[in-house]
């Protein structure tokens, strides 16, 4: 297992942006302070993402065992059906940007710094999408995410990070007990290539997300996952 960690993660806060999601002038006095925090997010903030290159040992009924960690999920035993390797990862704001808004007392500069938090992720993720696609000439994938369906949870994060090694060490992000991960803006997950349009959403009934990328197919789980009665 080879560890790849990219530490070099360009972070230029789009202040435009920022400004028009917080409902802020940037001529009035809470401009002045968030563009203000915006420069200094901008000089510290050092997004991150690590991911490792595994192999699939093998693949059971209700999951597959990936560099010789079991991962418990039929979704994954589906998705995984046709494909040998995977990408492990995990991605991050950074220490630097977490830290800084934790020592922030304010509560109205405590949510300013969350939502540059977010957009340190997001640079993040694009970073490593796109560094992906060029290092092994991905033309399509997808992600399936630790605790986003009961098929697979949140608990399994600690296999997850077992397979990544010491993601603490690295680039600064570790489990709580409840395997929520601090920073908080972090996202982790197994990317796989594949054909299909799955999302994570599609197996999802919760309403009224803020995130979801897909419509809820209430029928899908049992037309493709459901384990075949013997």
């Amino acid at each position: 297992m080879k560890q790849i960690i990219l530490d070099s993660i360009p972070f230029q806060p789009d202040r435009n942006q920022l400004l028009k999601k917080l409902h802020i002038q940037a001529d009035s006095e809470d401009g002045a302070q968030l563009l203000e925090m915006i420069e200094h997010a901008e000089k510290i903030g050092k997004p991150k993402a690590m991911y490792t290159l595994s192999s699939i040992n093998d693949k059971h009924e209700e999951f597959v065992v990936v560099d010789n960690v079991k991962l418990s999920s039929r979704v994954m035993r589906v998705n995984f059906a046709d494909i040998n390797r995977v990408f492990p990862y995990v991605v991050t704001c950074g220490r630097e940007l977490y830290e800084w808004a934790a020592g922030l007392e304010d509560m109205l500069e405590q949510y300013w710094a969350e939502v540059i938090m977010e957009q340190a992720l997001a640079a993040a993720l694009r970073y490593f999408y796109s560094h992906l696609e060029k290092e092994y000439r991905l033309e399509k994938f997808k992600s399936m995410n630790p605790g986003s369906l009961e098929d697979w949870p949140i608990s399994q994060q600690r296999e997850l990070f077992q397979i990544l090694g010491n993601v603490r060490e690295l680039i600064g992000v570790e489990l709580t007990e409840s395997c929520l991960m601090l920073p908080m803006k972090s996202t982790s997950g197994i990317l796989f290539q594949t054909q299909s349009n799955f999302e994570n959403c599609q197996l999802c009934p919760r309403e009224d997300c803020p995130n979801r990328r897909a419509e809820y197919h209430p029928h899908l789980y049992d037309e493709k996952y459901k384990a075949p009665v013997l």
